[in-house]
């Protein structure tokens, strides 16, 4: 299993601010949280609940160039959110939003998981040709670059609270 993980303390953000966000995003939004590197973010198929709920993400991380569709499989509200990558069928990678409200903001985990239990882990050896070091740390700071920008964003529109 690959995993790879940043961790970020953002002041001023709330944890369902979000979340709200990230599950009412549309590419309007997407694109002016990260003007030129977010580029498409919206919910193709919306369900009661969010669980289910499919979505595509376009954006650069670094110089990779990510194109994706997903399926929100955890959704609660204020504390997570894992969307499982979907290529007609349902792939072996994640990505977790773990968030945990703070004295004066938010604290949170992201998590791209991708990879094999059991025997079938064998096979995470190829994963590792996209899965690169150059790649885990463009990911890093872009995750630490997006969050804070998400703070400024929603602060712009008001009280913020994912008017996405």
């Amino acid at each position: 299993m690959i995993r790879l993980q940043t961790d970020i303390q953002v002041p001023g953000l709330n944890s369902r601010e979000v979340t709200d966000f990230m599950l009412n995003c549309d590419d309007a939004s997407y694109q002016a949280w990260w003007p030129g590197v977010h580029l498409r973010f919206h919910t193709v198929r919306k369900v009661a609940g969010d669980v289910g709920n499919l979505i595509y993400m376009d954006e650069y991380v670094g110089r990779f160039r990510l194109k994706f569709h997903a399926v929100v499989t955890a959704s609660i509200p204020g504390k997570e959110i894992t969307w499982q990558f979907v290529r007609g069928v349902r792939l072996p990678g994640r990505l977790i939003l773990g968030l945990e409200d703070e004295a004066d903001g938010v604290a949170i985990s992201h998590v791209v998981e991708a990879g094999f239990r059991g025997p079938g882990r064998i096979f995470d050896a190829v994963l590792r040709f996209w899965f690169t070091p150059e790649f885990a740390d463009a990911l890093d700071e872009h995750v630490r670059t997006e969050f804070p920008k998400l703070r400024d964003l929603l602060r712009s529109r008001g009280s913020g609270a994912a008017k996405a």
